[in-house]
């Protein structure tokens, strides 16, 4: 294990230059204090756990103190929010610190974000307050325990620096860890400002440190778009599979990597909606529960149309054809093991659908549901869960279907069917309630609730002894809270 003055440095973002990125350091919090660490995350650097309790954790994360081999840079991009294509984005509150690799040779971008302005600020001062780097804090840690592709956190460090959004609340800082920070929307600025030396200089960039293997093959920038296609579909499936709505889903928060990150008015669903929105700015629904597998395309079609100086439209668009029949796949590969089904029918599409439709028409809680179906035995559990549904006609027949299924897949033990399903159905996922109510804790300057809510999701398939709170359907309250782009 490390210490914090051991990490190693690399920057190899930082060495693309200034057509890529602005200089910048970070501003200071007042009164700096650790509000949660993630032991998982600080292991991707080899730094000893310990060293979070220290003052100097807090310093360096807040921006009172700066490692010599860190180079802290605000990137520039553009992107297309809400469908409209914005000519310059970039890091407006965040700043790359630098590059570290660990000792299995892994780099790891350290993003700070609430790091104050930036030439790419706009109207903006810079920050984020409390509860945002408490929600992009555990959505992260939370993702990644559900196996579900995700930058992580390392951790929140608070402090008594006023910010004002919808009134005066106190600034934060969240520290990001990824393989890289590169978006769609990095290849559209270079793109559309017609900087044709740049925008080769990004993709031989990530082609030759994040997608090496391309490079074997015959057209290596068809095949990492091709990868990264992939990948899209595949994160977007378990989305879908785990009812995760990103909530702002611009071309400029798509990692080039397939990752979920930048982090909003995300939510998971509690009563099954596909129609559902998170974001209360979404006027329009854009980014609805059922709309992110459509926009994950659009997406990927921008990204497409920025890559045509280096790929042919035919093979771009042939490429793109993949993505529905991958995420398919994906999805219900995932689904059919939710359901705890072991080999694959022609009709278990259409058993799912039919399930989904009841569990809207019904308000369903779904992430409970799944949990309890594989607590018993089949035709217990759906006895059972029968009182959940309006439509006890057609849960039934639903039911006797699912039955006949399960009995056709294969000769294993009840105990058998329960470890498996389990070990794809969470028991707890991070509510939003749940996090309202801890980040209503950390604002009264109490902590334990944010760290004993990210040690509880950090194992979401394992039932853990006095958190059964952690496991209820939510208040009516906790189902209903509007969450936006600040929060």
């Amino acid at each position: 294990m490390k210490a914090l003055d051991e990490l190693t440095f690399d920057n190899r973002f930082a060495r693309l230059g200034d057509a890529f990125s602005t200089h910048v350091l970070p501003e200071p919090l007042d009164e700096p204090r650790l509000v949660v660490a993630s032991n998982a995350a600080m292991a991707l650097l080899d730094l000893d756990p310990a060293v979070a309790e220290t003052p100097v954790f807090a310093e360096l994360f807040s921006g009172h103190k700066l490692w010599a081999e860190a180079e802290p840079r605000a990137m520039v991009y553009s992107g297309h929010q809400f469908g409209g294509y914005t000519p310059q984005l970039g890091d407006g509150r965040g700043l790359l610190l630098g590059e570290v690799y660990n000792e299995a040779g892994e780099h790891w971008d350290l993003h700070l974000k609430g790091a104050g302005m930036t030439p790419y600020s706009r109207m903006g001062d810079g920050r984020a307050v409390l509860r945002s780097s408490i929600r992009e804090f555990l959505a992260s840690e939370a993702l990644h325990a559900l196996g579900i592709p995700s930058s992580r956190a390392l951790c929140v460090i608070g402090s008594s620096t006023p910010v004002w959004r919808e009134k005066q609340e106190r600034g934060a800082m969240v520290l990001r860890l990824a393989p890289s920070h590169v978006r769609f929307g990095h290849f559209e600025y270079f793109y559309y400002t017609k900087k044709p030396e740049q925008q080769a200089e990004l993709a031989e960039h990530v082609l030759n440190l994040h997608y090496p293997e391309c490079r074997e093959q015959p057209e290596p920038y068809l095949a990492m778009f091709r990868e990264i296609v992939e990948r899209n579909a595949e994160m977007i499936a378990k989305w879908q599979a785990y009812g995760f709505c990103h909530g702002v889903m611009n071309t400029d928060n798509m990692s080039i990597l397939g990752i979920t990150f930048d982090f909003g008015p995300f939510a998971f669903l509690d009563d099954f909606d596909a129609h559902f929105i998170c974001n209360h700015s979404d006027h329009e629904g854009r980014y609805s529960f059922s709309n992110q597998v459509p926009i994950g395309q659009w997406n990927l079609s921008a990204l497409a149309q920025a890559l045509t100086p280096f790929i042919s439209v035919d093979a771009l668009k042939e490429a793109l054809g993949l993505y529905l029949p991958l995420y398919q796949a994906h999805y219900l590969d995932l689904m059919r093991r939710r359901l705890g089904l072991t080999t694959a029918e022609d009709d278990d599409q259409k058993l799912v659908e039919r399930l989904l439709k009841l569990m809207q028409n019904s308000g369903v809680d779904y992430t409970l549901f799944f949990r309890r179906l594989g607590d018993e035995p089949a035709a217990l559990a759906v006895a059972k869960l029968r009182d959940d549904f309006v439509d006890l006609a057609g849960f039934d027949a639903w039911a006797g279907l699912y039955k006949a299924r399960v009995e056709r897949d294969g000769d294993y033990s009840e105990e058998q069917r329960r470890e498996r399903m389990h070990a794809v159905n969470p028991l707890y996922i991070l509510r939003n309630y749940l996090a309202q109510n801890a980040i209503a804790a950390a604002e009264s300057g109490d902590y334990s609730e944010v760290r004993r809510l990210h040690e509880v999701l950090s194992k979401p398939f394992e039932e853990q002894a006095g958190m059964e709170q952690y496991a209820q359907r939510p208040p009516d309250w906790g189902k209903h809270l509007e969450i936006s782009c600040s929060s």
